[in-house]
């Protein structure tokens, strides 16, 4: 019978370790609700997951949501947002790409402790603040 590792506190992970998860975890659900609210074909599904998860989208989001976390929550987005990568960004602002790994970590966090609920929450108010409906319409 396989043995199951299981998985550290979330609290006690690095802020680049919460933020290698929370980058899958922001990723599906961008492109979940990107399928839901249109019937857009995979090419511009495609085009248009990448302006959400592009890192200068992650930093306006950050400034977004910072206001309305829990103190816990942006004390993690503070770990991503100031760890030390060693990687520069070849596409990004340095500031934009800190900012998206401080998004990012907040995801992995709330993931890794099993705050569906929460990631929900905090995807709700990123979504709201988008124009993504009414452009189609206007397409039409």
């Amino acid at each position: 019978m396989e043995t199951r590792r299981v998985m550290r506190d979330p609290r006690e992970e690095s802020g680049l370790r919460l933020a290698y998860m929370g980058d899958a975890v922001f990723e599906i659900h961008i492109r979940r609700w990107l399928m839901e609210q249109s019937l857009l074909p995979v090419g511009a599904l495609h085009k248009a997951s990448i302006d959400f998860v592009k890192a200068s989208a992650q930093a306006s989001f950050y400034h977004l949501i910072e206001d309305r976390l829990t103190e816990a929550e942006a004390a993690v987005m503070r770990r991503g947002r100031n760890a030390k990568s060693g990687m520069v960004p070849r596409k990004a602002d340095i500031n934009d790409y800190r900012k998206a790994t401080g998004l990012e970590a907040l995801m992995g966090f709330l993931y890794l402790k099993g705050e569906e609920k929460r990631i929900e929450e905090v995807m709700g108010w990123i979504f709201e603040s988008t124009q993504i409906g009414s452009e189609e319409e206007t397409q039409s």
